[in-house]
Order: C-alpha cells, then sequence, then structure tokens
C-alpha cells in the first residue's frame, strides 16, 4: 500500500472554487425524507441550514463508530497527503480524517454553496483553514480538477447520482495506485421510536381523555395509534426514495468491482443507543421526525399526522424530550476499495 511516487498537495484555501454548473438539488435530507449522516451527501445538493444541523447532529451520535472506522482505514492506508471528500456535506468525513492524517490536505466536494459555507465556517473556527479546499462541483459532470489523491471519501452521495457507474470509473482513475476509497451508503433512516407507543410511565395517562380511553387510544398521544408508526413513515419514505432514486440499495460491491476497484473490506457500521438518550440523541429523533413530518405526510392517516404532531409539540405534554423509552437504531454499509 505504500506509494513510490511523490505528493502533489492542491492549493490549501477555505474560498470556495466552482468548477461545473450543480446538479438539481435534492430536499434537505438529501433526498426526500432520507437524511442520511456519517459524512455526508451530497453530490447532488441541498442548502444548509435545518439539514445541516442533523448531519452535525448526526456526526455528533455517530462520533465513536466514525472515529473507529477512521482509525482503520488509517492503518490499512499508505502515507496519505491528499484527501478527496465527495459529497462533504458539513465535513464530518473531512475533520475526522484531518484527525488520522495530520499531514494531509481535503478537497471537499459537494454540490451545495451553502454546504461548502458551512464547512469553510468550521474549518476556520478549528484553525483548519489552510488544509481545507471546497470545491463546488457536480460528479456527474466528470472529474473533479484536482491532484490524484491518496484517499477518497464518498459519504451517502454515490446513490444521488445519475450514473454512479462512470462516477465510480472516475474516481477509480483520480485514485493514485495504492490508494484507499472508502464509501459508505446508509440504505435507510435511523430508527429512534418503540413499535407500541405504550405510555410513558414519566408522563402518565392523558388526563385530557379520561382513564377509559377506549379500544385502540393510546392515552400516551391521545389518538389512535396503531403499533408501527415509525415502520409507517419508514415505508413512506422508501416509496418516495425508490422513484427519485433508484440507485438507493445497489449492489455496491458488484458495481466497485465492474470498476475496477478490488474491495478489501465490506462492513456495516452500527449505531445503537439505548434509553434514555442524551441530549444531542433527542435532538436528532427530532430533526428526524421533522423530517417524516413535514416530507411524507400526505402519504400518513391523520391518526399518524396527529400523533407525530404531538411528539413535535416541544411544549406539549407528549413531546419526544419527555419520553424515556427512545432508542437509537442506525447501520450503514461501508467498502473499503483499492485500485
Amino acid at each position: 500500500m505504500a506509494h513510490e511516487h511523490p505528493h502533489h498537495t492542491p492549493p490549501t484555501s477555505a474560498a470556495h472554487t466552482s468548477a461545473a454548473p450543480t446538479s438539481a438539488t435534492h430536499s434537505a435530507g438529501g433526498h426526500g425524507a432520507d437524511g442520511h449522516g456519517a459524512g455526508g451527501h451530497g453530490a447532488g445538493g441541498h442548502g444548509a441550514g435545518g439539514h445541516g444541523d442533523m448531519l452535525d447532529l448526526d456526526a455528533e451520535v455517530a462520533a465513536p463508530q466514525l472515529a473507529d472506522l477512521t482509525s482503520r482505514v488509517a492503518a490499512m492506508a499508505g502515507p496519505v497527503r491528499h484527501i478527496l471528500d465527495l459529497g462533504a456535506g458539513t465535513g464530518t468525513g473531512t475533520f475526522a480524517l484531518l484527525r488520522q492524517f495530520p499531514e494531509a490536505t481535503v478537497t471537499a466536494v459537494d454540490t451545495s454553496d451553502e454546504m461548502l459555507h458551512h464547512l469553510a465556517k468550521s474549518a476556520s473556527r478549528h484553525g483548519l483553514t489552510d488544509r481545507i479546499r471546497p470545491l463546488l462541483f457536480n460528479l456527474d459532470s466528470g472529474r473533479p480538477a484536482t491532484d490524484p489523491a491518496d484517499l477518497i471519501w464518498a459519504s451517502s452521495s454515490m446513490h444521488h447520482m445519475a450514473d454512479p457507474d462512470q462516477v465510480l470509473r472516475n474516481i477509480h482513475a483520480t485514485l493514485r495506485p495504492g490508494g484507499l476509497f472508502v464509501m459508505l451508503e446508509m440504505e435507510h433512516l435511523p430508527r429512534f421510536l418503540p413499535d407500541t407507543l405504550n405510555p410513558d410511565p414519566a408522563i402518565g395517562p392523558d388526563p385530557a381523555i379520561g382513564p377509559d380511553p377506549g379500544p385502540g387510544v393510546d392515552p400516551a398521544l391521545g389518538v389512535v395509534s396503531e403499533p408501527g408508526l415509525e415502520a409507517r413513515l419508514h415505508a413512506a419514505a422508501e416509496k418516495m426514495r425508490n422513484e427519485h432514486l433508484p440507485h438507493i440499495g445497489a449492489d455496491w460491491t458488484t458495481r466497485l468491482a465492474s470498476a475496477g476497484f478490488t474491495v478489501r473490506e465490506h462492513r456495516t457500521l452500527n449505531v445503537e443507543l439505548a434509553a434514555p438518550l442524551p441530549a444531542p440523541a433527542l435532538r436528532y429523533a427530532r430533526a428526524t421526525l421533522h423530517r417524516f413530518a413535514s416530507q411524507v405526510a400526505d402519504h400518513l392517516s391523520e391518526n399518524d399526522r396527529t400523533a407525530l404532531r404531538q411528539l413535535l409539540d416541544a411544549e406539549g405534554p407528549h413531546a419526544l424530550e419527555r419520553r424515556t423509552d427512545l432508542t437509537v437504531r442506525s447501520s450503514r454499509d461501508v467498502w473499503i476499495s483499492t485500485t
């Protein structure tokens, strides 16, 4: 894996470089209600705003797993001077990799100028401006104008591509011989709710509906709440994703091999937090469920919409933050490949 060739470090500046027209933007979750994290998104574009906050929360919740992964990457890599972060988002992958490779610089690629501004501000706060070059670029338009990379990172970005096979071939051509390509895909959104929203012992039955609300009524919510609310949210989101993002859930192992890569490791990165959740995880749950509520509401029953409204009413008696039965369950597939 050692590189027997000179390294060419790209210019390092937090000023944005625009290299190509951007693609059509995706909604703030990256795609419909599908807000991925652990590093970004976005070579398909999205505004920073609430989605930037959501990505930062995802990074905070998954920080231990991300640190383990980047440590593994560092152990497998040869000398790393230049890193490409494709779909950099708010910079989760960029900053994690810079911690592992103190001599490296990163070209952070995204189609969202807002995301790159967010990333540049974070770089400035952490004194890393001279090690990060934000690059506004649409990967479907060709290869970015950068020097060859020793390490390329793409987190939750490949499924956004119109032609991911061509993009993978371009990535292969951009990677130095023996370099590593680390690809993460989060096929499903994280889950937080119990299957049945039983009354939370910390809340007690809703006095507004009395001690005997009748069959099918959940006293914790005061609405007819059939088991499986979160499963129905995911089903609606998946239907929307499949319509707009046909490459989600693709056979990436086969596609990587077809592009010329050798997959050295394929693993699953699991994030599991038990109840009661810490404050960042509760904010992450709120951000994710709020995205569901705003983007798949038309595909839900009135009862499910009411349940979501009550969970998301921060001042109400049934707010997420008052529940003691929330957990975090999420997973990402990771491929570590070489040329």
